[in-house]
């Protein structure tokens, strides 16, 4: 009954919306004209919010901060920062070391590395880019084939790489990205030194329905299946993009993100004691679904991946070190780890347990993640 008590408003707040009739433009990447001229003004955002939100977020940054975007050969352009300590950018000792580059997760941006950047690059330079499709980067169309947008995602990263002219990296993603720097791993290995996954997203397969009686030993098990009305729902809400709703409120987006996440501001609340967060949170998410558009063919109903990691992480080379953090909280469970562990053997794999940590685990224990990271780093130089 929770479930419905959470999604019946929401779809009530769908229907009711006079944004509702252009809900069939939200697997669009580019904005339409004509008719529906008209929809881009009732969402209160732009690139220059989000531009005027993330520049709020890095001034409390410390270090010295590099940020471009970054042109790929399609012309797409990766919004890209660069950190580097001020006290030693001019020794030798930091650019010979292996670079950091952290990958964010669904609907995220650099801007959700706040507490972690300064801390990272203190030894090393930290790079970390807004994935295609979300953020500040470019927002082309994706196909709906998921071996195809996973693979536009990767030939960003690539081209990127390839544009910064960085020759080896220790790639660290989180939840999506975390996903996408494993396939990027496997595809280039030659460029990654060490794999850091953070509560990383799409690794276990769906797991299948027991039939009665498929217990053995003769005990029954009941498949439990969900009622009709919970059937309807996911099959109405997989018609949209799974950020629409943020969209399709118009005016009331930012209170919605405020109402429904209202732990990305206490998260930061020691650093900013008003919406900051979840303003740029929102700017990032109510622009033209993009990369959102990617994520949806790459998952199916209720957040699994089409795809799972689990069934390629073989794939990796078998010196590759890989490192599984988890917040001991999150709703991504750790014994996935504990699988990757078994079918790479003998390779080197770790997985951690972040304590008093859900799955934004860099911003809910920001010490203890930057440490643990950092002393990752320091196994490769």
């Amino acid at each position: 009954m929770s479930l419905f008590l959470w999604i019946f408003p929401v779809l009530c707040f769908i229907l009711m919306s006079p944004a509702n009739a252009a809900m069939q433009d939200e697997t669009d990447t580019e904005q339409t004209s004509g008719n529906w001229s008209w929809w881009p003004s009732w969402r209160p955002t732009s690139m220059s919010l989000l531009k005027s939100a993330e520049a709020k977020i890095l001034a409390c940054l410390q270090n010295d901060v590099w940020s471009r975007f970054v042109t790929l050969p399609n012309q797409n352009r990766i919004w890209t920062l660069k950190v580097t300590n001020k006290s030693v950018r001019k020794h030798k000792d930091q650019a010979a070391q292996t670079p950091l580059v952290m990958v964010h997760g669904f609907g995220g941006g650099v801007g959700l590395w706040i507490r972690n950047l300064d801390a990272l690059s203190c030894s090393r330079t930290v790079y970390a880019f807004d994935l295609l499709g979300f953020g500040r980067s470019s927002r082309p169309s994706f196909p709906s084939d998921a071996s195809l947008a996973e693979e536009q995602f990767i030939t960003s990263i690539e081209q990127w790489r390839q544009s910064l002219g960085l020759e080896r990296m220790i790639l660290l993603g989180h939840s999506l990205g975390g996903y996408l720097a494993t396939s990027y791993t496997i595809q280039y290995p030659e460029r990654v030194s060490h794999l850091i996954l953070v509560d990383a997203w799409g690794f276990p397969e769906r797991p299948q329905p027991q039939l009665q009686g498929s217990g053995g030993q003769g005990s029954e098990v009941k498949r439990v299946s969900p009622p009709r009305w919970v059937k309807a729902l996911v099959s109405l809400f997989s018609f949209f993009n799974p950020l629409a709703i943020i969209r399709a409120a118009g005016p009331w987006g930012p209170g919605l993100v405020n109402r429904f996440r209202p732990d990305f501001k206490r998260k930061f609340e020691d650093l900013f004691d008003d919406d900051t967060m979840t303003q740029y949170i929102y700017h990032c998410n109510a622009q033209n679904p993009s990369g959102e558009v990617g994520f949806k063919a790459m998952s199916e109903s209720l957040g699994w991946a089409k795809k799972p990691m689990v069934q390629r992480v073989h794939l990796l080379p078998p010196s590759m070190p890989v490192s599984m953090l988890y917040g001991a909280l999150s709703w991504v469970e750790s014994s996935t780890g504990n699988t990757v562990a078994q079918i790479r053997g003998k390779s080197p794999t770790s997985v951690m347990l972040i304590e008093e940590a859900s799955h934004h685990v860099y911003a809910d224990q920001p010490e203890e993640f930057n440490r643990v990271v950092e002393s990752i780093c320091n196994t490769v130089d």
